[in-house]
């Protein structure tokens, strides 16, 4: 996979970087981080993980144990996959320094 990303890759990649989730857990915390501008169904979620476990960007692990219910399926990131969202996010960042260069957002104060 290579940059750039699409959004829910992306998303998906962030929030998996402070630690392991499931997928209910990655859709909550993409929709709190970008209150709400970002919503995951969960086909769009599985397809998304599924592309980045084949693409060794993502495991499966297991999960804690849990009281009752089905288990939950986690994931992790991996090393490649932590190593293309910060490019993704380098070449973001980029991509706003050339938007306040052309003074289409306000110069970092």
């Amino acid at each position: 996979m290579h940059t750039p990303l699409t959004t829910p890759v992306f998303q998906i990649l962030l929030s998996l970087a402070d630690g392991d989730l499931h997928g209910y857990a990655i859709i909550q915390d993409i929709r709190a981080r970008t209150d709400g501008e970002v919503t995951l169904t969960a086909s769009t979620l599985y397809a998304a993980i599924k592309r980045l476990l084949d693409g060794g960007l993502l495991q499966e692990i297991d999960a804690p144990e849990t009281t009752g219910g089905a288990p939950r399926r986690c994931y992790r990131i991996t090393k490649a996959g932590r190593q293309l969202a910060q490019r993704e996010a380098e070449r973001l960042a980029r991509a706003v320094a050339m938007a306040r260069d052309k003074r289409l957002l306000p110069r970092k104060a």
